[in-house]
């Protein structure tokens, strides 16, 4: 099974998501560190619309500046490309299989598409 991860190192969830997924026999990995390479408004559109989740609720406020940017009560759209511009505000870990998506917080939800 391919897995691919939005992944960013600093972070202690997507750590123990990313271990998971290392142990988990049979997956065939893929690690993007969206801090370096930013998804677009397009991939992120396509992520949470697989998860099932908005994009309000994929947005990262902690330790962020979205409240600042006016991000707590904005449209879908405006945080899509929010978080294009400026990827910290993507919450983390993302993962997608062929099953879904997934924001694995806490990182057993991993499992769901495993």
């Amino acid at each position: 099974m391919k897995a691919t991860i939005w992944h960013n190192p600093n972070c202690g969830t997507s750590r123990k998501t990313l271990a998971i997924l290392e142990e988990t026999d049979g997956v065939e990995l893929t690690v993007i560190e969206y801090l370096k390479a930013a998804p677009s408004v397009e991939t992120l559109r396509a992520l949470y619309k697989r998860a099932g989740i908005a994009a309000r609720q994929g947005l990262r406020t902690r330790g962020t500046a979205a409240e600042e940017l006016g991000l707590l009560n904005a449209d879908d759209e405006t945080i899509l490309q929010a978080m294009a511009d400026e990827p910290i505000l993507i919450e983390r870990p993302l993962v997608e299989t062929e099953k879904g998506v997934r924001l694995c917080r806490p990182q057993d939800v991993v499992h769901e598409i495993l």
